[in-house]
């Protein structure tokens, strides 16, 4: 069972920069592709970004340009690195892999991010 575990949540400034990293316990070259939602209490868990097994990228309309998804294989560990943070930014962000072989989602336990002056 893979498992993955996030990281390089915290507190920061409206404009600040975080970066999260996932750590999976396996190789996330099985992964078909990885990703990073987040959620806000009483609100359902959206996509932020996401990362193919190639490497293409997808972006939600609201981090475009501010956020950018990546990957080291060698490391097993998908990363995002956000700038310009804004208040709306703030939640508890999740990253996410999918096996298609069964098909398979994998959950890390969430990290909080919060943008506050």
């Amino acid at each position: 069972q893979v498992q993955l575990v996030e990281s390089g949540g915290g507190l920061v400034q409206p404009g600040g920069s975080l970066r999260l990293s996932c750590a999976a316990s396996g190789s996330i070259s099985s992964f078909l592709y990885m990703g990073w939602y987040r959620q806000t209490p009483g609100k359902q868990r959206e996509s932020v970004a996401a990362i193919t097994s190639s490497g293409s990228t997808n972006y939600a309309d609201s981090v475009k340009g501010r956020f950018t998804i990546s990957r080291d294989n060698a490391k097993n560990t998908v990363y995002l690195q956000m700038n310009s943070l804004k208040p709306d930014d703030s939640a508890v962000y999740y990253c996410n892999g999918f096996k298609a072989v069964p098909p398979t989602h994998f959950w890390g336990q969430g990290t909080q991010v919060t943008v506050s002056s």
